[in-house]
């Protein structure tokens, strides 16, 4: 007949000299105690950490004792689903040994899974924003690539603000020249302007000065003007 207290009362004393510094008894009646499980040192020195309760059932190792997360550092929840399915795998697994060395172990090699996949994603996510912004520098280097429905998106934009550039500037220029006549509009709208001349000549009382060294060489000329068949241009045409 299996001596069940005897056998758990041993493999306490193992636990506690295994686990010294992580290990403490809750309660005897049931016998129930706490483990401490860290994983490897990671990342920056960064660790993930549970604490496991376990408790003796009547028949244990024959049947599996009773186990609860009480605690947990640097975990998500996910992870912590998976540490409880992997806690009901081993012990279905050493049904009718002492398990709790077993069960410990397994947990810490979890958890050096655990900081491990941190790390990886982690790095994964470092690689990640590192192309993205190679990327983004590569886009600012190379600009837009040119398509036909880009091209023509831009010659239509680019033409409307032609359209509009010319009107703004005809109406600046109908602005700028509003209430500007032409010489034929002036005389057309003032009379005046038809004798202003003779009226300068005599408001001046005729004194226009000349400068008569302008026809020194008027003299000179030999003009047969009482000729009626005299025409200046014909002086031109004998000289060659």
């Amino acid at each position: 007949m299996t001596d069940y207290g005897e056998e758990q009362r041993n493999e306490l004393e193992a636990i506690e000299s295994i686990y010294p510094d992580s290990f403490t008894v809750l309660s005897e009646e049931p016998t129930s105690f706490t483990i401490t499980v860290t994983s490897d040192a990671g990342e920056n020195e960064e660790t993930v950490e549970v604490t496991l309760k376990f408790t003796y059932v009547e028949k244990y190792p024959d049947e599996p004792p009773l186990w609860e997360i009480i605690s947990q550092e640097n975990l998500e929840d996910s992870y912590t689903e998976d540490i409880l399915m992997l806690l009901q795998q081993q012990a279905e697994e050493n049904l009718g040994m002492v398990m709790i060395f077993t069960l410990v172990t397994a947990v810490q090699e979890k958890l050096n899974e655990i900081i491990d996949q941190i790390k990886s994603r982690r790095e994964e996510e470092k690689q990640r924003k590192k192309r993205e912004t190679e990327e983004a520098e590569k886009r600012v280097f190379q600009g837009t690539v040119v398509t036909i429905e880009n091209f023509l998106s831009w010659k239509a934009k680019f033409e409307q603000e032609m359209v509009e550039l010319k009107k703004k500037r005809q109406k600046e220029e109908e602005q700028t020249g509003k209430g500007k006549l032409t010489g034929k509009q002036l005389f057309e709208r003032d009379h005046n302007l038809d004798t202003s001349d003779i009226q300068f000549l005599e408001d001046s009382g005729n004194s226009v000065e000349v400068d008569e060294s302008l026809f020194q060489d008027m003299d000179d000329l030999d003009l047969d003007e009482d000729d009626p068949d005299f025409n200046p241009l014909d002086l031109g045409s004998d000289e060659d």
